[in-house]
């Protein structure tokens, strides 16, 4: 056959690769050296592979800088039912009003407002010079229990948190609304 002949350079490396198959001994190969570098080869991608998951991780915030949000739900405004049609009665005595409509009284339901988010200082005593006991935010609800009295040119009332009774103070009128009772 000629030299060059793409039949007998395949025939040729295909006899080369039958006889090399036929030497290789596969049990000899598995060595305990050869063992030892794989196992070895193993523990070092696992460990480059963790490391790669702690360093890409995303860091943790710093639980000392965060604030909790409190959240205060107001509570809900009363709805009134149609008022009856009244009769009259000539001979009724006439009634007195024992409030105003929008006055505040003790047993009453405020709320705070216009603080502009800033908070209302409730306070151990009447007057701008006492202590100050906690701050109340706008829209939270609070019952009368004693006042009015007058001090630093504001009439105080002393009011307890209707959800926590804890939360009791002294507060300036002019952060305080009414609620109409239910």
């Amino acid at each position: 056959m000629p030299v060059g002949s793409g039949y007998n350079f395949h025939y040729a490396i295909y006899l080369i690769w039958a006889e090399t198959r036929m030497k290789i001994e596969f049990g000899r190969l598995i060595t305990p050296r050869v063992l030892g570098a794989a196992l070895g080869v193993t523990v070092i991608l696992l460990v480059l592979t963790f490391l790669w998951i702690e360093w890409s991780a995303p860091a943790l915030p710093d639980p000392a800088g965060m604030l909790a949000a409190v959240t205060t739900i107001p509570m809900p405004s009363a709805t009134t039912a149609p008022a009856a049609t009244p009769t009259f009665d000539p001979y009724a005595p006439t009634p007195t009003p024992t409030s105003l409509p929008n006055q505040i009284d003790i047993g009453a339901y405020v709320q705070i407002t216009g603080t502009q988010g800033q908070g209302l200082r409730v306070r151990s005593d009447a007057g701008l010079n006492s202590k100050q006991l906690f701050l109340g935010f706008d829209t939270e609800a609070y019952t009368v229990i004693e006042g009015p009295q007058l001090a630093d040119g504001y009439s105080w009332y002393r009011v307890t948190a209707i959800n926590d009774q804890t939360r009791t103070g002294w507060a300036a009128s002019d952060f305080l609304t009414l609620i109409p009772k239910p």
